[in-house]
């Protein structure tokens, strides 16, 4: 209804007026109407907006025959001129409010429960940087309790110093998603520890009427994505180099073959001459010096059709702590270890793996004889045995040398790669050692210490069970 400054109805809506008045409504006063009474109310709701020329919301009481209900919720003013002329008043059914209401706090509740599910951290801040929204994942990746985080605490802080800043210039830019966004940019976010956090960001400025009022921001942890990243790129390797020595694998097994027989001959030929004629003492050392040279190569070819897998494999169920004691005693009365100290730390309740005996005197022969070369026949030898977590046979060899360049760590099992000098290594043992270990279905890794020296590391599958394949 409308009412004059002396509270008289001048107009109101047809229907809900006959309704709750009769007809007779014009000109009367609204206390009259409403309440039947002669004063105004006290406090009355249309001599409040008359007095302040503001709006103004009550409830109050009203007697229409039996039923009570609120009137008079909503008062507004209707100016001529400078001067409030009348006043609008509003009733309405405040069951239907209450259901709106209710409405309300349930989409409100729902909106804080699906930004607090969310598997990406929400922050939102006002333009003066105190956070207004933090979820359950922005507090896991920056590491502030959310109460913490929404007791007026600045954004400033989940980054490190001066990024906030930069961001808020892409976002105001077009060149990171469009004006007022930035869409997937990389950039370090910081936690309450002050250790920096790889995130991905999808940010946007919130806008009101044209105007700057907030910014929200999506925050995606990397740290385990760049992980498997990086695993999935240790993998690649691995499989390109298990595909550059299966090339090679085949190219040494055609070369071996084909330099056995003329080797032979040789060999044979050699040795005729030292039995079957006097020789001169000066020809008898050449001939000697061509049948051990031509023995190098013999072994060269060995080691080459062994890389090739062209030998036949027995397996059985051995003890590599049986293994790693042979060829130590083998090795150790050598003049190359005449100044080295080997500790062996061999667990005694290894269980066996199934493998080659003679392959495995090979893997260890050669991981052995390497670490003796990079100490220069003069240092420390440590040999362990053990089970891993996972339950694998594993077998340590650490030196105390020099250690390997850090460059050259993912190259040293390449076929005919070496850090020798010429003529002191063929480059074929550790990746022999590499080939034998990956046949039997393990892995050999290689490492610098942390004081000096290197160790290499390898891991064997256990025996299966009697009766299982």
């Amino acid at each position: 209804m409308l009412v004059s400054q002396d509270l008289r109805v001048i107009a109101t809506n047809f229907r809900p007026g006959l309704r709750r008045m009769g007809r007779q409504c014009l000109g009367r006063t609204c206390h009259e109407l409403l309440y039947r009474r002669d004063l105004p109310c006290s406090p009355c709701l249309a001599v409040e907006v008359f007095r302040t020329g503001m709006r103004a919301v009550r409830k109050v009481d009203a007697v229409d025959g039996k039923a009570v209900h609120e009137a008079c919720h909503y008062a507004y003013p209707l100016y001529s001129g400078d001067e409030v002329a009348y006043v609008v008043l509003l009733d309405y059914d405040v069951s239907s409010f209450e259901e709106m209401e209710e409405d309300l706090m349930r989409s409100n509740a729902f909106l804080k429960n699906l930004i607090n599910s969310a598997v990406d951290g929400v922050i939102a801040a006002d333009m003066q940087g105190h956070i207004v929204i933090f979820n359950d994942a922005a507090s896991d990746i920056c590491g502030f309790p959310v109460s913490e985080a929404l007791g007026g605490m600045n954004i400033r802080k989940v980054y490190p110093p001066g990024v906030a800043e930069e961001i808020m210039k892409k976002m105001r830019g077009t060149e990171y998603g469009g004006p007022g966004m930035v869409k997937a940019l990389p950039v370090d976010g910081m936690n309450k520890d002050g250790a920096r956090v790889p995130i991905n960001l999808d940010a946007a400025i919130v806008y009101e009427e044209g105007r700057e009022v907030a910014t929200i921001g999506f925050f995606r942890d990397m740290r385990e994505v760049l992980r498997m990243e990086a695993e999935l790129k240790g993998t690649q390797l691995q499989l390109l180099q298990a595909e550059k020595m299966a090339s090679l694998g085949k190219l040494a097994a055609g070369v071996a073959h084909q330099i056995n027989n003329p080797l032979g001959g040789i060999l044979l030929f050699a040795r005729l001459l030292l039995e079957e004629y006097d020789l001169p003492e000066e020809a008898r050392q050449d001939v000697n010096r061509i049948l051990r040279d031509a023995g190098r190569c013999r072994d060269t070819v060995r080691e080459l059709l062994e890389f090739a897998r062209q030998t036949r494999r027995e397996m059985s169920s051995l003890d590599i702590n049986r293994a790693i004691r042979r060829t130590l005693y083998l090795l150790e009365s050598q003049t190359i270890f005449q100044n080295i100290e080997i500790v062996s730390e061999l667990d005694p309740s290894l269980p066996q793996v199934l493998a080659d005996g003679q392959q495995m005197n090979h893997l260890f022969m050669n991981i052995i004889l390497n670490a003796a070369d990079a100490m220069d026949n003069e240092g420390t030898l440590t040999v362990k045995s053990g089970v891993t977590e996972g339950g694998r046979v594993f077998a340590e060899v650490s030196d105390t040398g020099s250690g390997i360049p850090g460059d050259l760590l993912e190259r040293i099992f390449e076929p005919f790669f070496t850090t020798k000098a010429a003529g002191e290594g063929t480059g074929l043992g550790l990746s022999l050692a590499y080939g034998i270990v990956e046949s039997h279905g393990g892995t050999i890794t290689a490492s610098n210490n942390e004081g000096n020296g290197a160790t290499f590391h390898v891991e064997i599958p256990c025996s299966p069970p009697q009766g299982e394949p």
